[in-house]
């Protein structure tokens, strides 16, 4: 099954989108019953202030709790729009931000914040110009916009439509912010519409129900539920705590000299898809096999490399005393819900 496939479907009640490369399952969105969306917009009401930390508790509709990281100025009983960030580890409290975004395939716009950007990813003089058109003929202050590199190559009616639909979305949003109790203002958006919205690139779509299974989808979900990644050198394998999430990286067999290199650069490659794949996030620690200082450049450099191409946020940190690499990465997903595949 050769080329770029994006499968919609559900696992069991729950929304699923599958990114698979050449039959090989690339990215996976699950939807999370019973959680906020990343992505959610909600007027929250300011609850206490955290002292040491700067934040600020909210309260959310439902009894849910949220943590705002820059509180200052806030006052209990006030007003606040909030959006979630990412999910919520157990028995903590929703993170979100009060930089309010509204994200689609084409277009961002930014309440607060005004002015007209465009990815930089568009290098070409022409498109950016053609672009600034579209943008300036239906697109006006106060909130400010950025058009994103799927731009490139789109349907100008298209970009404009979503530029429409995004400042007409802030502005009823906005309308809304005050208020004495919480309230949802948007859901966030599900694993079909993210699909539409960030897998942007040429590929075949396939909505059939049951086409999970069909496509082969489920038994490689279902292996995620193992912690061990094989690979082509070596294997490595990756076991979250609630503490962090401690990943070992092994040679294997092999007992060549070059192994070690061979098997830490084989894993850097690998990581973010193991990661992506099993929604994790939070500190990351590697351990990868012993090798000379000499050759860490080359391991860590491999990293970034693999790590400029994902689409979640990840610092980094770099090598510990004890010879590990620490990495910080954003909480953007659920993680995986193994639980629902062992029977599979």
């Amino acid at each position: 099954m050769k080329g770029r496939m994006i499968v919609l479907d559900h696992i069991g009640d729950l929304e699923a989108a599958a990114y698979l490369v050449d039959g090989k399952l690339d990215d996976l969105l699950i939807d999370v019953a019973d959680a906020p969306r990343p992505g959610a917009i909600f007027r929250g009401i300011c609850d206490r202030p955290i002292k040491g930390q700067g934040g600020m508790m909210l309260r959310l509709p439902d009894g849910e709790t949220a943590f705002l990281r820059q509180g200052k100025g806030l006052r209990p009983g006030q007003p606040l729009l909030v959006q979630v960030t990412g999910y919520a580890e157990d028995g903590k409290a929703v993170p979100v931000t009060d930089r309010v975004l509204f994200k689609s395939r084409y277009a961002i716009v930014t309440p607060g914040k005004p002015g007209l950007n465009i990815s930089r990813q568009i290098t070409d003089e022409d498109t950016r110009d053609n672009l600034l058109a579209v943008a300036h003929e239906v697109f006006e202050a106060p909130h400010g916009l950025i058009l994103r590199s799927s731009c490139e190559g789109a349907d100008e009616a298209e970009i404009a439509d979503d530029i429409l639909a995004m400042a007409a979305l802030a502005d009823a949003v906005l309308a809304d912010a005050t208020g004495d109790t919480p309230e949802a203002l948007t859901e966030g958006d599900g694993p079909h519409t993210l699909a539409w919205r960030e897998w942007t690139g040429a590929a075949s779509i396939v909505t059939d129900p049951g086409s999970f299974e069909s496509h082969g989808v489920l038994d490689q979900v279902g292996a995620l539920a193992d912690a061990k990644v094989p690979l082509a050198e070596g294997s490595l394998y990756v076991e979250p705590t609630r503490a962090m999430v401690a990943i070992d990286v092994n040679t294997g067999n092999d007992t060549s000299p070059g192994a070690a290199l061979k098997a830490n650069l084989a894993a850097a490659r690998a990581l973010p898809r193991a990661l992506r794949l099993r929604g994790l996030g939070g500190q990351i620690s590697v351990d990868f096999v012993s090798m000379s200082k000499a050759h860490r450049k080359q391991v860590e450099q491999s990293l970034r490399a693999a790590f400029k191409a994902d689409p979640i946020e990840t610092s980094l940190i770099g090598w510990t005393t004890m010879g590990l690499f620490e990495m910080q990465r954003k909480r953007e997903r659920a993680p995986f819900p193994s639980r629902l595949f062992r029977d599979l």
